[in-house]
């Protein structure tokens, strides 16, 4: 009977993107890419059904507009590649782009509770995209909510216009 890898265990410890799909940004959407994946690393619970290892490196890649997660143990071993469709976030990211721009327009000019309500909706199209995160992942990665909100900040960092 084999026994599940330690908590402490399963989870990211690199993230990598890969250039020549995912291109350079300028220096503020790079910034944002980095904080993301900073973020990430820091605090995340990321597991592997049926797979005793961890922990993981994630390399991330764009093939055919799907997010291509390759997940490797801590020594470079490939685990296993997870072809992640972009399509159901493609609303999201564009309301989730709208009101960022409002909430950084309100903070400049709007009162408090204004802008308290606007950034109640960045955090309910932030949590609508956690939710599918974790549906769509849930097959061959587990991730907690915390973590599927962290992805989904780095998934909008990639995207990002500036």
């Amino acid at each position: 009977m084999s026994e599940s890898p330690p908590a402490d265990r399963q989870c990211l410890i690199g993230v990598t993107l890969d250039e020549a799909s995912l291109g350079r940004g300028t220096p503020d959407q790079e910034h944002e890419r980095a904080i993301a994946i900073y973020d990430l690393i820091e605090r995340n619970h990321f597991a592997l059904p049926e797979h005793e290892g961890g922990p993981y490196l994630a390399h991330l890649a764009l093939v055919e507009r799907r997010l291509v997660f390759e997940i490797k143990q801590a020594d470079g071993t490939p685990v296993i590649a997870h072809h992640l469709s972009l399509t159901p976030f493609k609303r999201i990211i564009k309301d989730y782009e709208m009101v960022c721009e409002s909430y950084y327009a309100a903070i400049r000019t709007a009162t408090p509770s204004q802008i308290e309500a606007i950034d109640m909706g960045r955090r309910g199209l932030h949590d609508e995209a956690a939710g599918i995160l974790v549906e769509r992942l849930a097959t061959k990665v587990e991730v907690d909510h915390d973590t599927a909100r962290r992805f989904f900040t780095l998934i909008y960092a990639l995207h990002w216009k500036g």
